[in-house]
């Protein structure tokens, strides 16, 4: 079984490298998903983002590249490269790019 996907084993790599900014886009690179935890590398573009939701567990982002404003219970938070904020279980959310941002998502799930 295969636990991190999508990257090489053994080998030192640039982890915002591994996705793109596109032009008004999401982009986003599964690197792991398991009933425990879903790890995912987003590059969001400025201006564009995801709409208010909510996760089935803690959700820690950790901003690799630019500025996003992520939303959690109503409140903004500005956050910018090597910053990072943990979303409760079940508190809805929202991401917005404040400038081009790259962000690598960890979701802890529960068991």
């Amino acid at each position: 079984m295969e636990l991190i996907k999508n990257i090489d084993k053994e080998t030192v790599f640039n982890l915002a490298g591994k996705v793109e900014v596109g032009p008004g886009r999401v982009n986003s690179l599964t690197l792991s998903q398991t009933p425990a935890a879903k790890i995912t590398l987003f590059a969001i573009d400025a201006d564009e983002g995801m709409s208010n939701h909510a996760a089935g567990g803690d959700a820690m982002v950790n901003v690799l590249e630019g500025t996003g404003e992520i939303t959690i219970n109503g409140v903004a938070h500005e956050v910018h490269a090597g910053e990072s904020v943990v979303i409760p279980a079940g508190a809805p959310h929202a991401v917005r790019g404040v400038t081009a941002f790259k962000m690598l998502l960890v979701v802890v799930l529960p068991q």
